[in-house]
């Protein structure tokens, strides 16, 4: 099981936010950023399983920028499963979720798009890297995505953003990728990018 918390919206057919943290964060941190989104849907805001000296994270990486590849796959699938789950639980629609994540959170909602065919209907991905490499993503046709990234971000260059969406755009996702100049910070900036993304009904 994971930690989460589950508030329910205003509209049972809006798509439910998965909320996922950055590193050190937790279930409490994008509460916010969900409703700032958009007030109507539910929100299901998870904490990562792992902790990396103390701080909570969804997958182990072996250094900065360098993944545990074979964790990941393995924490993706209990998240998966753990959406499965989730859905027969508090009654929302299994194929009418949007990840909204950021950073080691955004890495992960990455990692349910490469390897879970219709895991999510979309994905909002504030400063991801690219989960993995050398693998044939499954068919993301009528998935949109929203990637917010940094010019000068130290710990995701801007290649990788792009990288990444080339390879969700060759598997036929739908991606709009905009750009900020504050690090690997999450700005309001984005966050209302990201909003306009949503409204607009991705």
């Amino acid at each position: 099981m994971m930690k989460h918390i589950f508030q329910q919206g205003q509209d049972p057919n809006a798509p439910t936010l998965l909320l996922l943290h950055g590193t050190g964060g937790t279930e409490q941190d994008l509460l916010g950023i969900g409703k700032m989104i958009s007030t109507q849907p539910s929100l299901l805001s998870v904490r990562g399983n792992v902790l990396e000296s103390g701080m909570p994270r969804f997958f182990r990486r072996l250094a900065e920028g360098v993944f545990d590849e074979e964790d990941l796959i393995f924490r993706t699938e209990e998240l998966n499963q753990f959406l499965d789950d989730s859905a027969q639980e508090y009654q929302f629609d299994r194929n009418n979720v949007i990840a909204v994540g950021y950073s080691n959170g955004a890495n992960i909602a990455g990692s349910l798009l490469f390897h879970f065919q219709d895991s999510l209907k979309g994905a909002i991905l504030f400063h991801p890297m690219v989960p993995r490499r050398g693998i044939d993503l499954p068919d993301l046709n009528g998935t949109s995505v929203f990637i917010g990234a940094g010019k000068n971000d130290p710990m995701c260059p801007p290649e990788e953003s792009e990288e990444l969406k080339v390879l969700l755009e060759s598997a036929g996702a739908k991606v709009q990728l905009h750009w900020e100049h504050q690090g690997h910070q999450l700005t309001i900036g984005e966050v209302e990018k990201a909003k306009e993304w949503f409204k607009l009904g991705f």
